[in-house]
């Protein structure tokens, strides 16, 4: 089910992290006590045909988690990106697959962190590792805003 916002998203469990990409998404996950927050390699579009939100869903269940967290591209004004409305759809896909719980968070700049975070490295493993670095960091800005409405 897609939630509007984090008010009725599980408050103890582990997450996954999503940063959508068109040939990689970046996935990361939490631990129970969502102290911890882990990479997990990118998802590659096209992986034997499955789409990339089945490839979700088949993490999701695997890795045990109670909720999922999608960051959504808007630009600075809030208003949405061009790749907005993929990002809607592969979540209203993968709501097709799942019941849990999925919500949104402005992914601003979290690439930009991810990379920062990343120090420096060459740039054949900042393409190979940025995107589930950077849904590292929209993981845990989720977690930080869901430990605010306690």
């Amino acid at each position: 089910m897609i939630l509007p916002n984090f008010n009725d998203f599980p408050r103890v469990g582990r997450i996954l992290g999503v940063d959508w990409g068109a040939r990689r998404t970046g996935v990361s996950v939490s631990d129970a006590s969502r102290e911890f927050v882990f990479v997990r390699p990118a998802i590659l579009s096209g992986r034997g045909g499955e789409s990339i939100a089945r490839q979700i869903a088949d993490l999701a269940s695997a890795e045990n988690v109670v909720g999922i967290v999608f960051g959504l591209p808007l630009h600075a004004d809030g208003t949405p990106s061009d790749t907005t409305d993929a990002v809607r759809a592969c979540v209203a896909e993968l709501a097709t697959y799942t019941d849990l719980p999925i919500a949104f968070i402005d992914e601003s700049l979290t690439s930009r962190a991810a990379q920062d975070d990343m120090g420096r490295v060459r740039v054949a493993d900042i393409k190979r590792g940025l995107d589930s670095e950077s849904a590292r960091v929209i993981l845990e800005n989720a977690i930080a805003v869901i430990r605010r409405l306690k």
